[in-house]
């Protein structure tokens, strides 16, 4: 074999081996991308709190106002 034919098929290996890698790797990152872009819709669509949660919140809160001013020694 000729010196010349060996260093031809070692520069084609090598890249082809690049190119592998390279399609390899913008395949992996776009998947990864689809992947963040699944996550952030996925917050963006958190569903509204409901009323059932805004009156245990507002019960909650006048429960927190009540003990503040007892700790406060406010008579209410």
């Amino acid at each position: 074999m000729d010196n010349a034919t060996l260093y031809l098929i070692i520069a084609v290996s090598g890249l082809m081996a690049v190119a592998m890698i390279a399609t390899f790797g913008l395949k992996g990152f776009t998947a990864w991308l689809d992947l963040k872009r699944a996550e952030l819709d996925a917050h963006r669509q958190a569903p509204a709190p409901s009323a059932n949660n805004r009156i245990e919140i507002a019960d909650l809160k006048e429960r927190i106002r009540k003990l503040e001013a007892i700790a406060a020694g406010v008579d209410l």
